[in-house]
């Protein structure tokens, strides 16, 4: 199971002083690339700092086996762990590192933004930033410049990439039906053949075929 939920955890902890605190609620983020790989380590050293800091470890979320650059829907415990941080279950998310989180800045900043808009923190302990402090905060900050210069980047080389396309005479765009195609799908729907069908025997568009039959007036 990729998430492991603790009721005690949504309980605060009573102060040495006697008074009723409540303690950031904490839930932790472990991933590791291959199964003979454990995620143990990565539990243990995160909870050993929740326990110096006195937050609550309330929920754990699991991706064994599965490699850092495979996307959210393809990462069930990471697809859980912002659902649950959009349903207010925790107030920080613990991870190792941050390659557990994100296969990029830009991947590791939508999920950030994902969690800073549900409210909830983020901790990574081997870059030692903690979005609890201020320090923190700012250091994101800083990484959100640096991936929206990353799109900017991204976005330059493309259009780029199409000028030369276009200057060394590529047609941009889709292409155009082949003719041949056309008029074989006309001949196959003159004989009563359906859409489907047409599409797959000519390698066009149902859309497209679709098209061509209302312009032959044949009846649906």
């Amino acid at each position: 199971m990729p998430f492991r939920y603790s009721r005690e955890g949504m309980i605060g902890n009573l102060a040495s002083s006697g008074g009723f605190h409540m303690s950031k609620r904490a839930a932790l983020y472990v991933r590791v690339s291959t199964d003979k790989q454990t995620v143990e380590n990565q539990v243990a050293a995160l909870t050993k700092v929740a326990n110096a800091r006195g937050w609550e470890i309330v929920a754990t979320f699991n991706d064994a086996g599965i490699s850092g650059a495979k996307g959210r829907k393809d990462r069930p415990g990471l697809d859980d762990m912002l659902k649950q941080a959009q349903r207010h279950r925790f107030d920080v998310v613990m991870a190792w590192a941050i390659d557990r989180i994100g296969r990029s800045l830009i991947d590791l900043l939508g999920t950030i933004q994902h969690l800073e808009a549900c409210n909830v923190d983020l901790y990574l302990d081997q870059q030692a930033i903690d979005t609890t402090t201020p320090t923190g905060k700012l250091m994101f900050q800083v990484c959100g410049a640096f991936a929206e210069f990353e799109r900017s980047l991204i976005r330059q080389r493309i259009h780029a990439g199409l000028k030369r396309a276009v200057a060394n005479g590529t047609t941009l765009g889709r292409p155009l039906n082949d003719p041949e195609a056309i008029d074989k799908a006309r001949k196959e729907l003159a004989k009563g053949i359906g859409i489907n069908r047409v599409a797959k025997l000519v390698g066009l568009s149902n859309g497209t075929i679709a098209r061509i039959k209302s312009e032959m007036k044949i009846p649906a």
